[in-house]
């Protein structure tokens, strides 16, 4: 019963991941600014465009529009291997990453939550980062971690300087700041990343000698991909457990619930290019929850945002009443390609019904 309840949960909340459910709206602001992250076009286009000083180039992890730039040199230097995915590098996979920091960004995560400093406040330091923010330190992971992987990859040829990443002003052991260092306290977690950018060279290389993009294959880049993903939160989720006070109760649940979530999304192995990034998100809170906010009652929220909410709450206490068992037998089902296409089929038939059947679990 908990098992066919959680897993329900689980289809209920990534419905709304489906490319189906909101292509019409996206489609309509494909070529808008909408689209993309606020102050996308503000954020440096490439790693030279940074500040250099003594022979590195110098960046700044708690700016916003640093780290939108580190995703825009990623996203930039790797586009012509998504080329055949979409138009303006539209497919490819790494926008899911810009794109849910621009979500926390619009909806005020990033800023200072223990309200002590004005950073991330409209009336303050707007672009600030505070490195008091859950979200903003978890994030960290998943920005400078990902770029010194693809510099350590090649993914940006030889640079002419070395990486220098500025510390925040508090919780400095928690973080590393160049290639060396980073490979030195998190060997593991850089190498996912590492790994995942040497396939998309590695695929060029094919391509130069078979002269054709026949080699690269988007379920392996998405699994790579995933993989150092899960692995950049399975690394920063104890480091941070102590910034979760800052926030209410209801949204440091959310931001537990959503990194529960990621282990289930990705092992369907799914695709988080432009388009299917957005139309995920319509479904995510526009605010950050505080005391007061019941699921799945929150009236300024929509019925979507409520079911989401509250489904990827219970996919978390059903997981961790099982003992993570959910979570495993769930990787099982996806762990192959037949699997992951029949899991994918299975959330776009949920687009058309909410009734989830104990058939669709035995056809898994």
């Amino acid at each position: 019963m908990w098992l066919h309840f959680g897993i329900s949960a689980l289809l209920a909340a990534t419905v709304t991941l489906s490319p189906a459910t909101a292509m019409a709206q996206s489609e309509k602001n494909v070529t808008g600014e909408d689209v993309y992250p606020p102050l996308w076009y503000l954020a440096p286009e490439n790693l030279l465009d940074f500040p250099v000083k003594d022979n590195k180039i110098v960046i700044s992890a708690w700016s916003y529009q640093d780290r939108l730039g580190v995703y825009k040199s990623l996203l930039s230097a790797s586009a012509k291997y998504f080329d055949a995915f979409g138009p303006q590098n539209s497919g490819n996979i790494l926008w899911g990453l810009p794109a849910q920091h621009g979500w926390q960004f619009r909806t005020g995560r990033l800023a200072d939550p223990s309200g002590m400093t004005s950073c991330g406040y409209e009336n303050g330091e707007l672009l600030c980062q505070s490195v008091r923010s859950w979200w903003s330190c978890m994030n960290y992971y998943l920005s400078i971690i990902p770029l010194l992987g693809a510099v350590e990859a090649g993914l940006f040829g030889q640079l002419p300087y070395e990486i220098e990443i500025l510390p925040p002003e508090e919780q400095k052991d928690y973080f590393c700041y160049s290639v060396k260092d980073c490979w030195s306290r998190m060997p593991k977690l850089m190498d996912d990343w590492k790994v995942f950018f040497e396939y998309l060279l590695s695929t060029e290389h094919k391509a130069v000698s078979s002269a054709s993009l026949s080699s690269f294959k988007l379920d392996d880049a998405l699994g790579l991909m995933w993989k150092a993903h899960t692995s950049s939160i399975a690394y920063a989720l104890p480091k941070f457990q102590d910034s979760l006070k800052y926030l209410s109760d209801p949204e440091a649940n959310f931001g537990k619930d959503w990194a529960n979530a990621v282990d289930f999304i990705a092992a369907t192995h799914f695709s988080t290019d432009l388009l299917t990034t957005n139309d995920f998100q319509v479904f995510l809170p526009q605010r950050m929850l505080v005391e007061g906010d019941v699921l799945p009652l929150i009236k300024d929220f929509s019925p979507e945002q409520n079911k989401v909410l509250l489904s990827l709450r219970v996919l978390h206490k059903v997981n961790k009443l099982t003992g993570g068992l959910l979570l495993k037998l769930w990787q099982k089902a996806m762990s192959t390609e037949a699997g992951r296409k029949i899991g994918r089929e299975l959330i776009e038939r949920l687009t058309s019904s909410q009734k989830f059947e104990l058939l669709d679990l035995v056809e898994i």
